[in-house]
């Protein structure tokens, strides 16, 4: 996210007054405006997701802005030298990027090690990240854990938007390579010019790339969107900008129709995309072009073209701190719930975002300018500022180290304190202070797991669990290897994998084999997911698989769960909800029909963030949600349900919720591990609950 330098009064007024700007000059008051709307398109969307669905296009425009300018640049210098001083290049760089880049590193690395600001479960993956983010690969440590569905039902780190800037970061290292090696074959070879070469040389790279992007889009989805070559292209947009002169619209009506329309496309864009748009893919290419549109619009003559309007003050000023601005922000967000008294008000989240403009604005000043005119380093060799750059990102990294050996002991006590919990809770605990006649008046202060830990209490068995693209069906066999045991099988999606460990103990205790089925974001259903692509199809693929073993075997019963929000495809019936349901019902019937009798469970309360962050400040019942606003109005899994011959519904509703609040805490046991997932240790105090459901429907004995 590379952001041009300041200019003074008089540079600013002869960039407006002239009808053509040139292009690739060291500053372009238009497009410091255009890279205002991106950062506060991206800090808007984290903000208030609801409102700016498609922030997240932000970044997509930095890409394009980064490449036009850096582009530019290293154009003017390959036409006025005949080559590129790499090391010179890279050191300006690091001295521009890494000074602020690696203070908020170091500022995340501390608040990590503090468990009063981070919860220590989230140790480890916060110092992961922050040590890619360090050495700028946090995008490909992105992308090899985004096919972990598991790794992200959690919240965020810290550094996670650290992925574009590490994308960016190899940007500026491969494109004055790629930009020398096609001047160097052009004047060796083919006599060429070497601006046209290297021109050529990024449209094919572009051109690869998209094509790259669209296809890896449709297969892998969530690695997609973070890998380096399946961006390329984006910053090809800007780069081909600025090489090629007759993509510039200096026609004043050309120049206004072109500039607006990107602009109004943007707005529109950064309002009506959101999480189901398949991105970056095909649909990336709005928001590019936009952004290309908007930079390619350059007459300036009349005060109400684009490019005037982007170059008023504010837009300036929010341009000039962009970088800063994106770096601060998504800290705070993810610090602010766990300060003791900050809350999560629309007045607090106004008053943060203002926090982050004076947090930028300071290190636009103290930070980010003085470290890249600094004497002691641009006085000296290139190789000076890229020793000192290397220096301190070990410095970072061993903060980030230290975090991990202050706190590794009470980390690993944290864990073997969970067990021990599991092992042996407190008698009328959790949900038996509701289920529980003789528990009724039971009352406690205790939160168990803690809610700085609580993230931690998850089932162990991951290797049960199939993720995003994987379409096998794979299944794991838990309990008694007598022939004679009754036949248990548990399916569904990370809803009923949260239960994983409390059937095993149910299968242990009553000697019992246990089979189970579990696929993210794929509940057991024969109706299609809304979502499209790989992951759509590999979840019917597997579904199918899955739907054949179970032919193959006898079970005595079956359990399963599902998140009741799931998107489904309304697939010819009237509605959502009715698919739903129908789907269901088809994938139950196939069991049912031959005497397999099928449990299944109303599925708990999602809030919006994880109410852990609630509780490691605030009194119990400051944490409680509305009930109107977590649970869902129309649970197809209860609709489905009602009235078929052989299932059996639970409902464990008025354990979590009374007739208007939705608890986070029952009889001392923490419910939650994050926004919608449950701890074990809370549902082990569902296990009566659980086997009785099972044995009656078995026809066994209570």
């Amino acid at each position: 996210m590379a952001t041009a330098g300041t200019s003074s009064r008089a540079d600013l007024r002869r960039s407006l007054t002239r009808p053509t700007a040139k292009v690739g000059a060291d500053f372009i008051p238009h497009v410091q405006g255009l890279r205002a709307i991106a950062v506060l398109a991206v800090v808007l969307y984290h903000f208030w997701p609801g409102r700016l669905s498609g922030g997240y296009v932000g970044v997509d425009i930095f890409f394009v802005i980064s490449g036009f300018l850096i582009t530019a640049h290293l154009a003017r210098e390959l036409t006025s030298t005949g080559t590129v001083k790499l090391g010179q290049f890279w050191a300006r760089r690091a001295r521009r990027l890494l000074p602020a880049s690696l203070l908020v590193l170091l500022f995340c690395a501390i608040v990590a090690a503090v468990p009063v600001l981070s919860p220590l479960s989230q140790l480890p993956a916060q110092l992961k990240e922050i040590v890619a983010s360090t050495f700028y690969v946090e995008n490909w440590y992105l992308a090899f854990n985004s096919a972990d569905y598991l790794a992200h039902s959690g919240d965020p780190t810290m550094v996670q938007h650290y992925w574009s800037l590490s994308l960016e970061e190899q940007f500026y290292v491969l494109w004055p390579l790629i930009m020398l090696l096609a001047a160097w074959i052009a004047v060796k070879y083919f006599r060429g010019t070497r601006l046209r070469a290297a021109a050529i040389a990024i449209a094919v790279v572009s051109v690869a790339s998209f094509a790259f992007c669209v296809w890896y889009t449709l297969t892998n989805p969530a690695p997609a969107y973070f890998v380096t070559f399946g961006r390329m292209w984006q910053f090809g947009v800007g780069a081909l900008l600025a090489l090629v002169p007759r993509l510039r619209i200096h026609n004043p009506i050309g120049s206004f129709i072109l500039g607006w329309g990107g602009i109004i496309t943007l707005l529109v864009v950064i309002y009506r995309f959101d999480g189901q748009t398949p991105f970056p893919g095909y649909m990336a290419a709005i928001p590019t072009v936009a952004a290309g549109a908007v930079i390619a619009a350059s007459n300036t003559q009349r005060w109400w073209y684009p490019t005037r309007i982007l170059a008023v003050r504010p837009m300036r000023f929010t341009g000039d701190i962009s970088y800063s601005l994106y770096l601060w922000h998504w800290p705070l967000i993810i610090i602010a719930p766990s300060v003791p008294f900050w809350g999560l008000t629309i007045y607090h989240r106004v008053a943060l975002v203002g926090i982050c403009f004076l947090l930028a604005w300071l290190t636009k000043r103290l930070v980010e300018d003085p470290a890249r005119t600094w004497k002691p380093l641009t006085a000296r060799r290139p190789r000076v500022s890229l020793w000192a750059a290397l220096a301190a990102m070990v410095i970072v990294a061993g903060a980030a180290g230290g975090g991990w050996v202050a706190n590794a002991s009470t980390y690993d006590q944290g864990v073997q304190a969970i067990a021990q919990l599991r092992a042996n809770p407190p008698a009328c605990f959790g949900a038996a202070v509701v289920l529980d006649a003789s528990c009724a008046d039971t009352s406690t202060d205790r939160i168990l797991p803690a809610p700085g830990f609580a993230g931690v209490d998850r089932p162990a068995d991951t290797q049960c669990f199939v993720q995003l693209n994987d379409a096998r069906p794979v299944s794991c066999e838990f309990g008694s290897e007598d022939p004679k045991a009754k036949q248990v099988a548990l399916i569904g999606d990370s809803h009923a994998f949260q239960l994983l460990t409390t059937f095993q103990g149910i299968a242990e205790r009553e000697g019992w084999h246990l089979t189970t089925y579990f696929k993210g974001a794929c509940p057991w259903s024969t109706t299609p997911l809304s979502t499209g692509g790989a992951f759509g199809d590999a979840c019917t693929q597997y579904r199918a698989a899955v739907a054949e073993q179970l032919q193959k075997k006898h079970f005595d019963v079956i359990f399963t769960a599902a998140l009741s929000t799931t998107p489904f495809s309304a697939n010819g019936h009237e509605s959502v909800d009715a698919a739903a349901i129908a789907g269901y019902r088809a994938a139950w019937a196939t069991q049912t029909a031959n005497g397999t009798p099928v449990v299944t469970v109303v599925d708990n309360p999602v809030w919006e963030t994880d109410p852990n962050k609630c509780l490691r400040t605030r009194p119990q019942s400051s944490c409680d949600g509305a009930r109107s606003d977590l649970l869902t109005e129309k649970d197809p899994l209860r609709e489905a349900a009602a009235g078929q011959k052989d299932v059996t519904l639970l409902d464990f509703t008025d354990v979590y919720c009374d007739k208007t609040i939705c608890r986070t805490v029952v009889g001392g046991a923490n419910i939650y591990r994050d926004q919608d997932h449950l701890t074990v240790t809370f549902v082990n105090t569902l296990a009566p609950q659980y086997t009785a459901a099972l044995k009656k429907a078995m026809g066994l004995a209570g």
